[in-house]
């Protein structure tokens, strides 16, 4: 079964950067789609970005160009470098990786914005 392990989230302040990391177990073959979704205080979670297996990607309408996803598929990793932070993006960020069997989620990484 494939396990799912984000890291990197952390306290910033305004107009700060960070990178977060998804790192999926298995086979690199069997992971098809690897995602980035956030869950803010009091709201529904929310989708961020996400990158194929071919590195074809999408982000959320609100990214605006401040979020970067990429991909090491030799080493099972996603990554998600955001830049220009504010504290509208305070959040719990969990990674979503869709597989050839079915659908895992990490338990998630707090990234917190604030001076």
């Amino acid at each position: 079964q494939v396990q799912v392990v984000e890291s990197g989230g952390d306290l910033v302040q305004p107009g700060g950067s960070l990178r977060l990391s998804c790192t999926a177990s298995g086979s690199a073959s069997s992971l098809k789609i690897m995602g980035w979704y956030r869950q803010a205080p009091g709201k529904e979670r929310e989708f961020v970005a996400r990158i194929t297996s071919n590195g074809v990607t999408n982000y959320g309408d609100f990214v605006k160009g401040r979020f970067t996803i990429s991909r090491d598929n030799a080493e099972n990793t996603m990554y998600l470098q955001m830049n220009s932070l504010a504290p509208e993006y305070t959040a719990v960020y969990s990674c979503n990786v869709v597989t050839t069997s079915g659908s895992k989620w990490g338990q998630g990484t707090q990234v917190t914005v604030s001076s």
